[in-house]
């Protein structure tokens, strides 16, 4: 399972096992949550221990800070995925019971890559792991959202996770001759189709015109929790101001 298979998803909560139904045996609605936002990492990188929830605006204007919901808290329910409401499943009370400090987790996606000895693999645009335990498998390394979509992305193994390191993503040396999977371009290669030089042109406009912002507002993101002003602050305000996205303009204004 892919942590970008969750990114924008619809969470609701559901009350715990056996409150689930009214005294007439009628199963509970669930609740509207929030739209999960960014994955988040033990500081070392080896667990998925949650995500970023993203609230709706009180009547449509008034922004409210992300929540973080536990991992092991969401469950499908009626059709749709939700977090068990029980206090042991958000924010710090999750990662006590988890047995992890928030503060110093990571929201490694979103994060630029280096070697050890100091050379720049782009960042890291997605992370693979168990969906039992969420054990992280790989993580996907890219130069670009455009050479990911042509090209592929570099599919590291977890293990070769040094650490984290003034705002970087520290990687093994040996990552430097990981060889790119999938992509578009990846996959036309396989049945001998040449990419053109038009498709080659449309790709130069996509990363100078279209994915920019989208580029500098993920990478922005992708950073240590307790670094932020605030360790719940709202994650989709930091994206717009680091892609330059201007602000909504009030009514009247």
């Amino acid at each position: 399972m892919r942590a970008q298979d969750f990114q924008g998803v619809k969470l609701y909560r559901v009350p715990p096992q056996g409150k689930r139904t009214d005294k007439d045996g009628v199963p509970v609605r669930p609740k509207k949550m929030g739209k999960i936002h960014f994955p988040v990492f033990t500081p070392d990188g080896t667990r998925l221990v949650g995500f970023m929830v993203t609230p709706p605006e009180i009547a449509g204007m008034v922004k409210r800070p992300d929540v973080f919901v536990a991992y092991d808290a969401l469950e499908p329910f009626e059709g749709v995925l939700c977090a068990v409401d029980e206090k042991g499943s958000f924010d710090k009370a999750a990662g006590k019971r988890l047995g992890v400090d928030i503060d110093h987790c990571l929201i490694w996606t979103g994060m630029d890559v280096r070697t050890r000895s100091g050379e720049a693999l782009g960042y890291c645009a997605d992370a693979a792991f168990n969906p039992k335990t969420g054990a992280v498998e790989s993580y996907a390394l890219t130069r670009s959202a455009t050479a990911s979509m042509l090209l592929g992305n570099v599919e590291m193994p977890a293990r070769y996770l040094v650490g984290y390191r003034e705002g970087c993503m520290i990687v093994d040396d040996a990552v430097v001759d990981l060889d790119v999977s999938g992509g578009a371009a990846a996959k036309a290669a396989e049945v001998t189709v040449a990419v053109s030089s038009k498709v080659k042109e449309g790709a130069k406009v996509l990363d100078d015109r279209g994915s920019v912002a989208v580029e500098k507002g993920t990478r922005a993101v992708g950073r240590q929790l307790g670094k932020t002003k605030g360790m719940f602050k709202a994650f989709t305000t930091e994206f717009k101001k680091a892609a330059g996205t201007p602000p909504k303009k009030k009514k009247g204004a």
